[in-house]
């Protein structure tokens, strides 16, 4: 092979290594909106919807559906964060309230941002959020504790074999994304 070929073919190789790593940060680009589009369509893991209005319905007093909360803490993070109960037991229809408890364990402020997500997926469908911590980031000086109200009922057409349903919550701290001044105490 001669000295020209070889320089050719190194300029091919490395055309085709720069498409490859171009076509790959475009698919991790893309991958995050394709994400929530397919769980908008197909309605699997359990996230959920934005705030919705509560519309008094007939409450189905016959069936009673568990809900468990559970929370979540991202590595690093020094917040104390709970549910105030660890369970409640509701109706279908019925507009429900549960507190969470947050500290902030830092001596610095930090703002901090609540992810949920509901297991089984399909039940995310059926779970309807009147308030939440989870809509509006979270700033809390350092030292300080707050407890946050989280308002939710279930839609009456939930599916029968639904008794049963986890919300969780992960939090995230983001102060270093966001501007701490422009985000109020709550």
């Amino acid at each position: 092979m001669t000295e020209q070929v070889q320089k050719d073919e190194n300029k091919k190789l490395i055309l085709r290594l720069i498409a490859v790593i171009g076509g790959m940060f475009l698919f991790a680009f893309a991958l995050v909106p394709l994400y929530n589009v397919f769980c908008d369509i197909t309605g699997i893991n359990g996230k959920t919807r934005g705030q919705a209005l509560y519309e008094k319905v007939k409450i189905d007093k016959e069936r009673i559906i568990t809900v468990e909360f559970l929370t979540n803490i991202n590595r690093g993070m020094p917040w104390e964060f709970k549910s105030m109960v660890k369970s409640i037991e509701v109706h279908p229809g019925e507009l429900n309230e549960v507190r969470f408890y947050a500290k902030n364990r830092s001596k610095f402020d930090i703002i901090g941002q609540s992810v949920p997500s509901v297991s089984p997926g399909e039940a995310a469908l059926y779970l309807n959020k009147t308030e939440c911590f989870c809509f509006d980031q979270q700033r809390l000086n350092a030292g300080e504790e707050i407890e946050m109200p989280m308002k939710f009922y279930l839609d009456t057409d939930i599916p029968e074999d639904i008794t049963r349903l986890t919300l969780s919550y992960q939090l995230f701290n983001i102060t270093e994304s966001v501007n701490i001044e422009a985000v109020a105490t709550k």
